[in-house]
């Protein structure tokens, strides 16, 4: 299988691209620019890997949440490039791509030598900062086959931030959210590991895209949309989106 990923909901601007598990990727945060940085890294990968876009099986997304312009400027580039080459699209939670990185480091960290079992021992809390005094959140765990169960997928204040989980699991927090809000530290002195510093990848959405299209699930082009939480700039909405299968 091959497929290109992209992901520009953050401050963080990357590609990836799979081939059979093998991953070339290319990351930077830059704060700006994504646009113009994004065509680059993908000339650069598919001539490192020596492929054409309609060679492979399918574009994967980060499809938010996260920065209002950065989520469009995913969903539209991938809905060009797989409408040029012909091909299906993959939308994937930038929150349950955090959610992965985090979770494999955890398992590297302890040792682990086989990540897609190594790491279902603990849940994570990632959390992106959205401004307007809220994050973007989500509790989430390992499935066994390397995917993400997210247990919720939601915007609020950093105060309102809650587990699920029966509290017998270590958890591990990441992403900027908890850089920005102390208060979620206050609420969660225990955590197993938080990585403030990590933001979603282009790496982890092609890792969750690669097990979406062995399933068959993908999306037309034209279906690609984007999953914002908030339903505008002006308006705070703590609702989970419509699942996307």
């Amino acid at each position: 299988m091959k497929l290109l990923a992209i992901d520009t909901a953050t401050e963080a601007c990357s590609a990836a691209l799979w081939t059979d598990g093998a991953v070339l990727a290319r990351y930077e945060v830059i704060g700006r620019g994504h646009a113009e940085r994004l065509l680059p890294m993908i000339d650069e990968l598919l001539a490192e890997a020596g492929l054409a876009l309609p060679a492979l099986d399918a574009i994967a997304f980060g499809r938010g949440p996260g920065a209002f312009t950065g989520v469009r400027i995913a969903v539209g580039l991938a809905q060009g490039l797989a409408f040029g080459a012909g091909l299906p699209v993959v939308p994937v939670s930038n929150l349950a791509a955090l959610a992965r990185l985090a979770l494999d480091r955890h398992a590297a960290e302890r040792g682990g030598t086989d990540r897609r079992s190594g790491d279902r021992d603990a849940s994570a809390l990632v959390c992106l900062d959205a401004r307007m005094n809220e994050v973007y959140w989500a509790e989430a765990r390992a499935r066994a086959d390397g995917g993400i169960e997210l247990v919720s997928e939601r915007l609020g204040p950093a105060g309102a931030v809650a587990l699920a989980a029966d509290g017998e699991a270590p958890i591990v927090a990441a992403g900027h959210g908890w850089a920005a809000y102390p208060v979620l530290r206050e609420r969660f002195p225990a955590l197993a590991a938080c990585w403030p510093e990590l933001l979603p990848r282009a790496h982890e959405v092609a890792a969750l895209a690669a097990l979406e299209v062995a399933a068959g699930r993908t999306v037309a082009p034209e279906d690609a949309a984007p999953v914002y939480l908030r339903d505008d700039v002006a308006t705070r909405s703590g609702r989970a989106p419509p699942e996307i299968k």
